[in-house]
């Protein structure tokens, strides 16, 4: 009776055994994954597509590596050109390249982030916003962002990794510098709208400046077209007739005579 005890548990641990082993033989790459195979310490030049691999147990085995696009968000601090703090808040995605994974294994390892992107990232990043003075900073962001992308797919793209994005997304400084930036922006403000309405002024006076010139100038015109034509008086007085004769005519010494009187 114990045999068979004993039996069926020698039985029992070969199956687990067994199972270990058969699970151990196989490894599954999903989508978004590559494998790379490693053979008594030695890293397989070839890339392993999603799907199942076999390998040999306690021999051989496969590391995945994920191939997404991968998004970080960090923050650093790093001085403008004109010596202000600036503290910076970016995010950058990039993917490793699926023909690099092995490369990547061999030579850098799984703390790549740390031995190879994150060095590059804030050598670019700090380099880029020095040479920006910090009020300068605020509004041209984008640019700058843009400036550090491309330096970075230079130095990036080049290697194991893609860069497809960079952002910065928040920029602060010192309590103090942003109160004398605020009061700055606001004193520009103030001296645009004053220009803006000195202009306003000045343009309104120029017009009627002009109108009036134009009134005079049209004045002018219609004298002196008068005084050259004579029979323009006579027909603008015979317009205004209004078929009466005068009461008294006369000229000279001689006294005006009423025409009209009987």
């Amino acid at each position: 009776m114990e045999d068979n005890t004993l039996g069926g548990i020698a039985l029992g641990v070969i199956a687990i055994i067994l199972l270990v082993l058969g699970f151990s033989t196989c490894t599954v790459i999903s989508p978004g994954e590559r494998g790379v195979k490693v053979t008594l310490g030695k890293i397989s030049p070839t890339v392993y597509d999603e799907g199942v691999h076999f390998n040999m147990p306690f021999i051989s085995h496969i590391t995945k590596w994920d191939i997404k696009t991968t998004t970080t968000n960090i923050k650093t601090q790093t001085p403008t050109k004109d010596i202000q703090t600036a503290t910076i808040v970016y995010t950058l995605a990039y993917n490793l390249k699926p023909e690099q994974t092995a490369n990547l294994q061999r030579e850098v390892g799984k703390d790549f982030y740390a031995k190879l992107i994150n060095p590059v990232v804030e050598g670019i990043v700090k380099d880029v916003i020095g040479k920006q003075n910090a009020s300068e900073l605020i509004g041209n962001r984008e640019v700058v962002a843009s400036l550090i992308k491309s330096k970075l797919k230079e130095a990036l793209n080049s290697t194991y990794f893609e860069v497809t994005d960079f952002n910065i997304t928040n920029i602060t400084y010192e309590p103090s510098f942003m109160k004398a930036v605020e009061a700055k922006v606001t004193a520009e403000q103030e001296a645009l709208k004053a220009k803006n309405k000195t202009v306003q002024v000045q343009e309104e006076a120029r017009q009627k400046i002009l109108t009036a010139e134009a009134d005079a100038k049209a004045i002018q015109l219609q004298a002196q077209a008068l005084a050259n034509n004579k029979q323009i008086v006579e027909l603008e007085y015979a317009k205004k007739w209004d078929g009466k004769l005068p009461e008294f005519v006369g000229g000279g010494s001689i006294p005006f005579i009423n025409v009209n009187k009987k």
